[in-house]
């Protein structure tokens, strides 16, 4: 199974659907046909604006061809809806703490645009009110962050589809399901992998590779049989302080890789009661969790400030299906999408709340 990454970028497109998705704006109910049962009929449903949870909202518009019927479609969904849920687990942070910007066209945008500004202006004390404070502008400056459409293809087989309905059996979402959980899992590396993305003018990085990260670095491997539970309290204060120093002051999410887990769930001390390493991490003031991140590698560990100021999700299409491009009379292609992108961000002198720490 494929999985590609398409761009809008700043005055152009990368990849077959980056080019169609820039072409006006175009609503994903195109791209989602379902055949009547009754009159045969091929069929779009249009999201016209307004609530989208309003049925009312919604237009009915026949088009040329259709191959699955609104069923069929809800069966596919389904095994999207899901996975979209429990894959994200960095991508889940930022949505649950309300930590995302939606996109109003997310097809038709180019790049997001975003602006920052210098400190400025001192305060002077005096007895008389009339010695001149200094009296500098703020300094603008332009940034871009391109925005992707991750997706995965799969196929239909006519002859499957046929089978499926003659037999009255449900369709086989197989396919579906591993095209989600692809996509799903190349959104969370987005945040939490070395790789990073240039397109447009701007650049997607990661919390280990944004240029303003805060590093610090662990004394030894938390998997090692000689870090104590002190020692690994000691890496989160330091981290904790990296942040300060950078004047971020939480709250904090800790994330750490799945080598890691088991290690927090021994006990601190023998000497200082039942608490768990976890327990303890969680007593510091201004942690409000933990996550075990089953995509960053062994040794690396992040402190993340949870405010939109150091990261957010820019969020233009939540993740499902639509058809694609028709092969004959045989095989039918769909792609599961998204259009997302996670925006890590500092202020223009540079101050950031993430904090890497990392064992060599």
């Amino acid at each position: 199974m494929s999985l590609k990454i398409d761009y809008v970028g700043k005055g152009k497109s990368q990849g077959k659907v980056a080019e169609m998705l820039t072409n006006g704006r175009i609503d994903p109910g195109m791209m989602r046909p379902w055949l009547d049962e009754e009159d045969g009929s091929s069929n779009v449903t249009i999201y016209t604006g307004g609530d989208p949870n309003d049925l009312d909202n919604y237009e009915t518009r026949p088009t040329n061809n259709a191959t699955l019927r609104r069923d069929e479609w809800k069966q596919l969904d389904k095994m999207v809806i899901p996975i979209a849920e429990s894959r994200l687990q960095g991508i889940a942070d930022l949505i649950d703490k309300g930590l995302v910007y939606n996109l109003g066209n997310a097809m038709g945008t180019t790049v997001l645009e975003q602006h920052d500004v210098s400190d400025a202006l001192e305060a002077v004390l005096s007895m008389d009110g009339v010695t001149r404070a200094q009296a500098d502008r703020v300094d603008y400056s332009t940034t871009y962050l391109p925005i992707p459409i991750i997706h995965a293809d799969y196929e239909i087989n006519a002859r499957a589809l046929d089978t499926s309905r003659n037999m009255g059996n449900p369709l086989d979402t197989t396919m579906a399901e591993r095209a989600a959980r692809k996509v799903a899992n190349y959104l969370e590396q987005m945040l939490f992998t070395l790789t990073s993305y240039t397109w447009g003018g701007g650049t997607i990085y990661s919390y280990l590779n944004y240029p303003y990260t805060n590093a610090v670095s662990l004394t030894t491997a938390w998997t090692s049989s000689a870090k104590l539970g002190a020692h690994i309290i000691n890496d989160v204060l330091e981290m904790k302080q990296s942040s300060i120093t950078d004047l971020h002051f939480g709250p904090w999410q800790l994330y750490v890789p799945v080598t890691y887990e088991t290690k927090l769930d021994e006990d601190y001390s023998t000497a200082k009661g039942s608490n768990t390493i976890r327990e303890r991490i969680l007593a510091i003031a201004g942690i409000s969790g933990i996550r075990v991140v089953d995509t960053l590698t062994t040794d690396n560990v992040l402190l993340v400030q949870m405010t939109s100021d150091v990261v957010r999700l820019v969020q233009g299409m939540p993740l499902q299906n639509v058809e694609w491009t028709t092969e004959g009379k045989w095989i039918t292609k769909y792609k599961v999408l998204t259009i997302a992108v996670p925006q890590i961000r500092s202020d223009q002198e540079g101050h950031c709340g993430v904090v890497h720490g990392s064992f060599a």
